[in-house]
């Protein structure tokens, strides 16, 4: 099977891509099993969404952008770049939307990372280890991760998603650790300096800049590490069970924006100062908030999600609206032992099978691949919309956060 790739060169904006986007979604609609099946090596191997997309632009030359592409459109600021990622949008959009190359796109996105591999002997022997956005240490059967963009107010940035991965994945696989814990570190920050921040969300300078990349950021963030918190990891050799999952307690300090509440909205037990806020501003910026979409009406009701998603609306941790996304609220002075009586009672050995059997019901993979498969192309469209890139050019390259 051979694609006959576009005469010309595609340029973002222009009659000539869209003919050459017809012709990728026409054999994307028609192929893309046979397409995922030919790259896979008839699904007997697994390739992340980086890798994938990567051997499809050798096998299946004009249907995503080649690696010399790529490499020139990554060096350039976002204002400045084609669009090439849409073209991978268009793509991954109809391998999600497979149901067979998409379950196995999401399940094989669910291993753990050779680093985390790498690194898991020192953490099983030493119980700590610095990755240098995320360090991460045990204290007895708990695994306590700690977000440490501190100059930045732990904004996301493609290293923060390479950290939390990695994190992730040794939290998981760690057979001493039953619960989770994800805190952010005391800032560094001026405004901030000597609070804890959960999270300010995407990072906005580094968008402006080009540096928040389609592939290694907003899908491998929700493909990887935010669906093994919420999934778990994948173990191959156990009868059991095909994922090593735990639960997970999240302790938000100040406030959890963008990403940060995003990350909420998987957690097991959240618990909050009360001045905490949350938000979800990714609207106003002009791009899709991850998952946010498919989970925060599951917790809050369907008004109050709109106007979180569609407006911008901040929740405080004490107001009622706010209830669906906090299990506690307390006073600051009070944080570590509400932190440390979570973790106790999540510990109980029944806890994980019951989260288990609730996400089975929530959100099971079918559901969460079929949100994908639209995201995909979506976000990948969005990180170029006329709104984003005049918000890049005029208003972000001073921001750090959302």
């Amino acid at each position: 099977m051979i694609f006959e790739a576009p005469p010309t060169v595609p340029v973002f904006g222009s009659s000539v891509s869209d003919e050459a986007r017809h012709r990728r979604t026409d054999f994307m609609r028609a192929h893309a099993r046979t397409v995922y099946a030919e790259l896979t090596d008839r699904f007997t191997t697994r390739l992340r969404i980086d890798e994938l997309v990567a051997a499809a632009a050798v096998r299946f030359p004009g249907l995503v952008p080649s690696a010399e592409e790529m490499a020139a459109e990554e060096a350039l600021p976002q204002q400045d770049k084609l669009g090439r990622e849409i073209d991978q949008g268009i793509f991954l959009h109809h391998v999600l939307a497979d149901e067979v190359a998409g379950t196995h796109l999401a399940e094989t996105m669910l291993a753990p990372t050779p680093r985390a591999l790498e690194l898991l002997p020192e953490f099983t022997g030493t119980g700590y280890v610095d990755l240098g956005v995320v360090r991460i240490r045990r204290e007895g059967d708990v695994a306590h991760l700690t977000v440490h963009n501190e100059h930045c107010l732990n904004a996301e940035t493609v290293a923060h998603v390479e950290d939390m991965e990695t994190a992730v994945d040794i939290a998981l696989l760690d057979p001493a650790v039953r619960v989770c814990v994800l805190r952010g570190a005391v800032m560094s920050h001026p405004k901030y300096a000597g609070r804890r921040v959960f999270s300010a969300g995407i990072n906005l300078r580094e968008l402006h800049a080009g540096r928040i990349s389609y592939l290694g950021f907003l899908m491998r963030r929700e493909l990887g590490y935010l669906s093994k918190i919420y999934r778990g990891v994948r173990v191959d050799g156990d009868w059991r069970t095909r994922v090593a999952e735990k639960p997970w307690v999240a302790a938000v300090d100040t406030f959890a924006i963008g990403g940060g509440m995003q990350l909420l909205l998987l957690f097991d037990y959240v618990i909050a100062e009360h001045d905490a806020f949350v938000s979800l501003p990714a609207a106003q910026e002009g791009i899709v908030p991850g998952a946010g979409n498919l989970r925060v009406a599951r917790l809050t009701n369907g008004r109050v999600s709109r106007q979180v998603i569609l407006s911008g609306r901040r929740l405080y941790a004490g107001e009622p609206d706010a209830a669906g996304i906090f299990d506690e609220v307390v006073d600051q002075a009070h944080m570590d032992d509400a932190v440390a009586d979570a973790a106790a009672r999540m510990a109980a050995p029944a806890v994980a099978p019951n989260r288990h059997m609730l996400h089975t019901s929530e959100e099971p993979l079918s559901l969460f691949r079929e949100y994908m498969a639209e995201f995909a192309l979506q976000q990948a469209l969005r990180l170029y919309g006329a709104d984003v890139l005049d918000k890049v050019n005029n208003g972000w390259r001073a921001k750090g956060a959302a």
